[in-house]
């Protein structure tokens, strides 16, 4: 796919890894809407700079927390830009709770930012394209067990399978990847150190930038052959 034209909707794209898949799409000339929920700030403020760019760009804000508010999502999205050529299902949400710490509060939060609401966003956004392309973000953990995360590990597994049950399902008209970071930056708060000393071990012996998981999903977009594949972002980490 050339993305000259095209209109990308980036949720959780204010801020982080989603910014800079913003900029990236905006560099290869297409037009972007960035979803946020509470960095209404920062949203605005790439806006302007995806703009001086020469491209459109636009911002909706929303919790992904029901199938009434995706559909809602994708309506302003298309109000705002036209209909949409690319979904990148970024915006996630990681909290720390094992078996017997997490509660259904706990369960609930995770699924539906992590899991239902790409469910929800890939059959809106299907309904309103003849083609198109689609990225979820997922985790390298997907190959392993995380007992210290197990609500958010779980929406990512399952985030995992349904990328390639959607590929199967949308073939030939839309494809449909997954990109797999590592640890790429510290929980806000938090300095550089904090990766090194719990991220684990890296193969590479590299740290993962922004930069590199925005490359990696254009690479994805870029390639018309292929759909239902993982590209895992993390230094060789998931081995």
């Amino acid at each position: 796919m050339d993305l000259r034209g095209k209109t990308a909707f980036v949720t959780g794209g204010a801020i982080r890894i989603g910014r800079a898949i913003c900029e990236k799409m905006a560099e290869r000339g297409a037009d972007v809407v960035i979803h946020y929920n509470r960095s209404a700030t920062e949203a605005e403020q790439l806006k302007k700079e995806l703009e001086q760019r020469g491209v459109r760009a636009a911002t909706v804000q929303g919790l992904l927390e029901s199938e009434e508010a995706c559909a809602q999502l994708m309506k302003q999205a298309r109000e705002a830009l036209g209909d949409i050529d690319i979904l990148i299902n970024n915006a996630s949400v990681f909290n720390k709770h094992t078996l017997e710490q997490a509660d259904m509060a706990a369960w609930m939060g995770e699924m539906w930012v992590n899991f239902f609401a790409p469910v929800q966003l890939m059959r809106a956004f299907a309904a309103q394209t003849p083609s198109g392309k689609v990225v979820n973000l997922l985790d390298r953990r997907v190959t392993t067990l995380d007992p210290a995360c197990v609500p958010y590990w779980i929406s990512k597994k399952a985030l995992a399978d349904l990328t390639r049950v959607a590929a199967l399902h949308y073939a030939p008209r839309i494809s449909v990847n997954g990109v797999a970071p590592g640890a790429v930056l510290p929980p806000p708060g938090e300095g550089a150190n904090y990766i090194k000393e719990y991220a684990g071990h890296v193969p590479m012996e590299v740290q993962v930038t922004p930069e590199d998981i925005a490359a990696a999903v254009l690479f994805v977009l870029e390639q018309d052959t292929i759909t239902g594949q993982i590209i895992y972002v993390d230094g060789g980490q998931h081995l």
